[in-house]
C-alpha cells in the first residue's frame, strides 16, 4: 500500500505534485474531502472550516470556533483515510506529521521561494497586484506555521520533519514526483506487518480520541488514549467513578474491543474520614 504525505507553501507547485503521485500510484488523493467530513461532523459550513485553516476566519468566527474538536477530528480523519487498504495521497491537514511515526509513509514538503511563489499565484489568479498576493501568501503562512505549532509543537518548515524536502524553483513538478516514487518504491519505504499495525494502532487511537470529544458523557475530560498491538490503554485522573465507566463505555463503542484500563477516579483514592 502507498502512503504518501504532502505538505506545501502556497504557490509552490505542491499540489501538482501531489495529482502527479495520486495518477502514478493508482491511488486517492484526499484533500477537499477532509473539509467535507469535518464540516459535518462540527455541523459547521466547509467554508468556515477552510477560512479558519488559512487564516482568514472573521473574529467572531475564530472566538467560537471549537479549536480542539477541529484537531482532534482532523487528525482522526486523516489517519483513518491514510488506513484504508488501497492506500492514499494526503495533502495538507498536518499529515505528514500525523504520519511521520507510520514506517511506510513518506512525508514530503515541497516549497519555493517567496517571489517565484507571488509570481505563480499572480498568473495563476490573473492579477497584477502584488501587494495583494504577497499578503495573502504571507497570511497563508503565518496560518499553517501557527496551528502546526499549536498542534504538534513543531516548526513545519524544518527539513528534519521529512523524509524528503523539493524545491520547485530548479525541480520540475515531473522530476519531484519522480523522486518520491522513488522514495515510495524503496525496500526502506516498504510496507510490512509491522508498519501495517502501527498505522492500525495510530487510527485506533485517534477513533477513541474522537469519539470521547463527540460524547457528551466524556466530551470536556481530560484522557490519555494510545494503543499497541490492539490494545487500547485509557490513562488519566477522573472526578468520579462514573466519568471513569463513561470512558471505557464510548472507548468500546468507537471500536475498543481490548481496553487496559489505567484510570484513576478522584472518590476512589479520596481518604474517608469517620
Amino acid at each position: 500500500m502507498a502512503l504518501v504525505a504532502i505538505t506545501r507553501e502556497m504557490g509552490s507547485l505542491g499540489k501538482d505534485v501531489a495529482d502527479g503521485l495520486s495518477e502514478a500510484l493508482g491511488v486517492p488523493l484526499y484533500y477537499h474531502e477532509v473539509a467535507d467530513h469535518l464540516a459535518d461532523r462540527m455541523r459547521v459550513r466547509k467554508s468556515h472550516v477552510i477560512r479558519l485553516l488559512d487564516g482568514k476566519a472573521n473574529l467572531l468566527e475564530r472566538l467560537t470556533a471549537d479549536k480542539t474538536s477541529l484537531s482532534i477530528f482532523t487528525a482522526d480523519e486523516i489517519v483513518n483515510m491514510a488506513a484504508q487498504e488501497k492506500g492514499a495521497v494526503i495533502r495538507g491537514w498536518g499529515a505528514t506529521h500525523l504520519l511521520r511515526e507510520v514506517p511506510h509513509a513518506v512525508c514530503v514538503r515541497i516549497c519555493a521561494p517567496f517571489e517565484l511563489r507571488k509570481q505563480r499565484m499572480m498568473e495563476r489568479v490573473s492579477s497584477s497586484d502584488a501587494d495583494k498576493i504577497a499578503e495573502e501568501i504571507q497570511q497563508n503562512d503565518e496560518a499553517h506555521t501557527a496551528i502546526m505549532k499549536r498542534n504538534f509543537d513543531v516548526r513545519w518548515t524544518d527539513s528534519e520533519n521529512y523524509d524528503v524536502v523539493l524545491n520547485t524553483e530548479r525541480v520540475s513538478v515531473k522530476e519531484c514526483v519522480d523522486r518520491v516514487l522513488g522514495l515510495v518504491r524503496s525496500p526502506e519505504f516498504a510496507e510490512t506487518d509491522a508498519s501495517r499495525k502501527k498505522l492500525q494502532d495510530l487510527a485506533l487511537a485517534w477513533r477513541v480520541k474522537a469519539a470521547l470529544r463527540l460524547s457528551p458523557k466524556t466530551r470536556g475530560l481530560r484522557v490519555s488514549v494510545t494503543s499497541k498491538g490492539g490494545r487500547v490503554q485509557l490513562a488519566g485522573m477522573l472526578d468520579t467513578a462514573e466519568e471513569r465507566a463513561a470512558v471505557t463505555e464510548v472507548a468500546a463503542q468507537a471500536g475498543a474491543r481490548d481496553i487496559d484500563d489505567a484510570l484513576r477516579s478522584a472518590d476512589a483514592v479520596r481518604p474517608r474520614f469517620q
